[in-house]
């Protein structure tokens, strides 16, 4: 059984989903642009038999307190700092991340702050090369390089209910299998007051994403995390490919390329899910 708690964090009220023994392996669950912790609600029905799952909202998404920009600085660092404050407040002190799209961003923050927390690593349509980032990124670069000038662009682009349902669908030819609450209710979120200014000024900081993709890949390539790639062939914002550049840096790694989209979960929670249970059956 699920159960849907609130702690505080930093003055924050940070919202999470829980599931599984409480004295079981812990699965931090990240989750992604414009989703929350509920993408990760078929994960929690499936695996919560033999492992604990944690699944937060980050400030600003979700059911998580969403302070205006002008109190609170919405940076990936600062995300990733309160939702480490977030796994000491819980007392988990060891864990596998799983990250999906903002989830590498906040993720690889926290496994390089505390390396010996992270016990494997689930990558799920998370970029960490810049090869990994499609065409619809150069709007994207547009609006860091100059954001003023292309701010309008990045609204309409990023923040509509048709870019808001695109990103689930992406190029997947079977769309009658994506229930369109997934879009809607995110939407909902996203057209609350003050989301819009939230969500410009943390897509703003992603630049800095990039810029620390040299940082990251070399330190999977020295440390060798234990790591699982899922990838949903049908992304249209990250490239397939970034699945074998995850190969190159970890050659130990299990990686799967899912007929799935950008959230793998909508449609394939299934088969993600029987994967991951191989994977962390390595570990007992």
């Amino acid at each position: 059984m699920s159960c849907y708690r609130t702690l505080t964090v930093d003055g924050l009220d940070i919202f999470y989903r829980e599931a599984g023994p409480a004295d079981a392996p812990v699965l931090l669950l990240l989750h992604g642009f414009p989703s929350s912790s509920r993408m990760y609600e078929p994960l929690l029905r499936h695996l919560a038999d033999r492992w604990r799952l944690v699944a937060p909202d980050y400030p600003g998404f979700g059911h998580s307190s969403a302070p205006p920009p002008a109190g609170f600085a919405y940076t990936f660092d600062h995300l990733a700092e309160v939702m480490n404050r977030f796994a000491d407040t819980l007392g988990i002190d060891r864990y596998t991340l799983f990250v999906q799209d903002y989830g590498g961003p906040v993720g690889f923050r926290m496994a390089m702050a505390h390396p010996d927390r992270l016990d494997g690593l689930i990558i799920q349509n998370a970029v960490a090369h810049d090869s990994g980032l499609g065409p619809l990124w150069q709007t994207r670069r547009a609006f860091w390089a100059d954001r003023a000038a292309h701010e309008p662009a990045l609204r309409e682009t990023f923040l509509s209910l048709d870019a808001t349902r695109a990103r689930h669908l992406g190029t997947d030819p079977s769309v009658e299998c994506y229930d369109p609450d997934l879009w809607t209710d995110e939407y909902a979120f996203l057209t609350r007051p003050g989301q819009a200014e939230i969500q410009v000024e943390l897509f703003y900081d992603y630049r800095t994403n990039v810029a620390a993709y040299p940082v990251w890949q070399r330190w999977l390539r020295e440390h060798q995390p234990r790591t699982l790639v899922l990838w949903g062939r049908y992304d249209s914002s990250f490239q397939v490919q970034e699945a074998d550049n995850y190969q190159a840096d970890l050659p130990e790694a299990r990686v799967h390329v899912l007929d799935g989209g950008h959230f793998v979960l909508d449609t394939r929670a299934d088969e993600a899910a029987e994967h991951i249970r191989a994977f962390l059956d390595q570990r007992g």
